[in-house]
């Protein structure tokens, strides 16, 4: 049986490997994930939606109506208590550039000097759309959105070389080490994406049984 491909719509190789390792944990086999360098370019809309699902399923929609492919999309962030759940979908240019890790933590530090220890909780949150080509108005069960929480706190300083975007700076509960600090494996299975992703298992496993 041939391998099923999957759109990722991401050109950030760190999430095609988190999904990757996330359906070797389940034992799924026969998905070929793909990401937007190894696919025709194909115009993206912005993001502009006010929840983390609206943006993903807005790429998702894209992604599979551009390409004839099955596509995972993602949207996630973080909500930190003390700004009213801000940045939230505006994580990844809160700074003002999108996709400046440091100029985006520097920020978000920077708001948060004076807030003291006990009230710096926040949480990744990540949702995570798969959308099968065709789908449309009545979409039905070829559209599916899920979401991942994982709460910790927002540390004073970065430590750690993992991950990226806030990873640096996010404490998990119950942890010592920042999110930057944990092994991709120990990431998986706590965080926010893991989560989301986690729960697109059994649809993914349904396509790779089809074959289609």
């Amino acid at each position: 049986m041939s391998e099923v491909r999957v759109l990722v719509a991401s050109r950030n190789a760190k999430k095609l490997r988190e999904l990757e390792r996330v359906l070797i944990a389940a034992d799924v086999s026969g998905i070929a994930l793909v990401g937007l360098d190894d696919v025709p370019a194909y115009p993206e809309a912005p993001e502009t939606g006010a929840t983390f699902e609206e943006n993903a399923l807005a790429k998702a929609r894209d992604g599979a109506a551009a390409t004839g492919l099955p596509c995972v999309a993602d949207d996630s962030g973080i909500e930190v208590d003390a700004l009213n759940a801000m940045p939230g979908v505006l994580s990844a240019r809160w700074a003002g550039r999108h996709g400046d890790d440091e100029a985006n933590t520097a920020l978000l530090l920077g708001q948060l000097t004076d807030v003291p220890d006990e009230r710096r909780g926040a949480a990744f949150v990540s949702a995570c759309a798969l959308v099968l080509p065709g789908s449309g108005q009545d979409a039905g069960d070829r559209e599916i959105v899920v979401r991942g929480e994982w709460r910790g706190e927002i540390v004073r300083a970065p430590r750690g070389a993992g991950g990226f975007g806030y990873d640096p700076v996010f404490r998990p509960e119950g942890e010592d080490r920042t999110s930057a600090e944990l092994s991709p494996q120990e990431k998986d299975a706590a965080s926010h994406r893991g989560k989301a992703l986690a729960l697109l298992v059994p649809r993914l496993a349904d396509l790779a049984a089809r074959g289609d």
